[in-house]
């Protein structure tokens, strides 16, 4: 019986024990939710300060760009305002300046004017002067007449006839003399001829410079080309020895080196690249590799096309590859692989004319200059270095000599040797071929025309034909036709005593006279 009543007080102590806990359990959730709204109250609260002071910093920050803006653009407005005005100033100092001009040419016309009244006057006079003169001068005909007792005519036929005679007597002497050192130099005459007759063969010549220049569709291509801090164009100019030039030059890049060789090959391989467009130093490495395989290639096709073209059998394969580089060297603005084509075959011309070997004057005219192209280049004259060239690759004697002497560097022992010497000095010397001679050649023209424009009567002057004809127009009013004659010979005269040049110059006077007349 103690047992339930003990257990009846345990299920009622549990039970007051869960009542209690429940109540003290809702007590505490009370009190942590009024915390929490307490909490959430604070937190608004200090975020609507938060907000407020926000509101206020964007309202600072508002007024004070709104202040930067109004100051700038008052500024741009003040700026705008200065150039406006500037321009005004300018306009008004060019439009002084044109009325200024415009006074000083309204009274150079007023004494043009002037002038030309002036100059009517005294042609009026001159003219009376010419008529008093021509009165003058036929009394003082008739006066002679009658002191003579011969007439004008007649006085005029005696003295042709003493002239002509005394002209035919000269005449003859000098045909005589003339026959005589004919024969005695009838050989060295025809060669000259010869010479001149090859001298006057008309070819082209290339003007080779030391920059090539590399055209491109727009400016964005040069950032490309010159790269990331210029990794680009310094991994060009590494792998190809050229220096390239990118300035403000609108659409073009400049390469600049003295090896021409080089310069094709950047030129080439830089159009390669921007063709492609992938430009970074790996790609540039191997297009400049491939590119100087394929101008090595070219090279000896133009070496093997120059020999074939001009009929040159048996010659070394090196010798054919140097030929091929001729094409990319100049002399003196001279192409050498031009030049040393037209060499072998005036070579070939004159040796043929004085029955020589022609094949082996047109091989040395070929092979002449061939001391200027070699992979290196020691310190000998290219003469020199040329003749050694051809004697290792067992060259004919006569042709390593005619390298070797054309410039005078060693005895000529061979008749090929100064047919070599005279065709370099043709080509090189001809009108055009060379810059240097281009500058003496139109030097010597000038001095042409200036020698007859110094003569009386004469009006103008034309050097025709390369220098070798020059034609003087002289005034009708001036010079008759008999003194006209008179002056062809005295300009001949002067030139062969005062000029060097080559062949002879044919002296042309020209004396026009017109008469007009107006049927009304």
């Amino acid at each position: 019986m103690e047992i339930f009543i003990y257990l009846a007080i345990a299920i009622i102590a549990f039970g007051a024990g869960i009542l209690a806990g429940r109540y003290l359990l809702r007590q505490l959730l009370k009190q942590q939710e009024i915390a929490a709204q307490t909490k959430v109250k604070k937190i608004l609260k200090d975020a609507e300060s938060n907000a407020e002071l926000l509101k206020k910093n964007k309202l600072l920050e508002a007024k004070e760009k709104f202040l930067q803006l109004k100051a700038d653009h008052e500024q741009e407005v003040n700026q705008r305002n200065q150039a406006i005005a500037q321009k005004e100033n300018t306009l008004k100092q060019k439009e002084q300046s044109l009325n200024q001009k415009l006074e000083n040419q309204n009274r150079k016309d007023q004494e043009l004017d002037n002038l030309r009244k002036k100059l009517d006057h005294q042609l009026e006079l001159v003219e009376k002067k010419q008529e008093e003169v021509e009165a003058l001068k036929a009394q003082h005909i008739k006066e002679l007449e009658n002191i003579a007792g011969l007439s004008a005519e007649e006085a005029k036929s005696q003295l042709e006839a003493n002239l002509k005679e005394e002209a035919r007597t000269s005449a003859m002497v000098q045909i005589k003399d003339i026959i005589d050192e004919a024969k005695l130099t009838a050989a060295k005459e025809a060669k000259k001829v010869v010479i001149q007759t090859i001298q006057r063969t008309a070819t082209e010549s290339a003007i080779e410079n030391t920059v090539s220049i590399f055209n491109i569709e727009n400016d964005e291509i040069k950032g490309r080309i010159i790269g990331r801090e210029g990794r680009n164009i310094r991994a060009l100019e590494a792998a190809t020895g050229i220096e390239i030039i990118v300035d403000d030059t609108p659409e073009a890049i400049i390469l600049s080196g003295f090896d021409p060789v080089r310069r094709e090959i950047a030129r080439l391989a830089l159009h390669r690249l921007v063709t492609d467009g992938r430009i970074h130093p790996a790609r540039i490495e191997e297009v400049v590799a491939k590119t100087q395989k394929q101008i090595e290639e070219e090279i000896i096709e133009i070496g093997e096309r120059t020999v074939i073209d001009l009929g040159i059998h048996g010659l070394h394969p090196e010798l054919i590859r140097m030929v091929g580089r001729m094409r990319y060297r100049s002399s003196y603005g001279q192409n050498l692989l031009q030049h040393s084509r037209e060499v072998a075959n005036f070579c070939a011309t004159m040796a043929s004319e004085l029955g020589l070997n022609a094949k082996l004057a047109k091989r040395a005219g070929l092979l002449h200059d061939i001391g200027k192209v070699p992979d290196d280049n020691p310190e000998l004259p290219h003469a020199i270095l040329g003749m050694q060239l051809a004697e290792k690759y067992k060259e004919h004697p006569d042709v390593c000599n005619a390298i070797g002497a054309h410039h005078d560097e060693i005895e000529m022992t061979s008749l090929i040797s100064p047919v070599v010497q005279a065709c370099d000095a043709i080509s090189g010397a001809r009108p055009g071929a060379r810059r240097e001679v281009v500058e003496s050649y139109i030097r010597r023209l000038k001095e042409l025309e200036s020698l007859a424009m110094s003569y009386p009567g004469v009006e103008k002057t034309f050097a025709i034909q390369a220098g070798r004809e020059l034609r003087v127009v002289v005034e009708s009013e001036k010079i008759s036709d008999a003194q006209s004659e008179i002056l062809a010979a005295d300009i001949s005269n002067r030139i062969q005593t005062e000029m060097t040049y080559p062949g002879q110059i044919k002296v042309t006077v020209i004396r026009e006279t017109r008469s007009v007349a107006y049927a009304k």
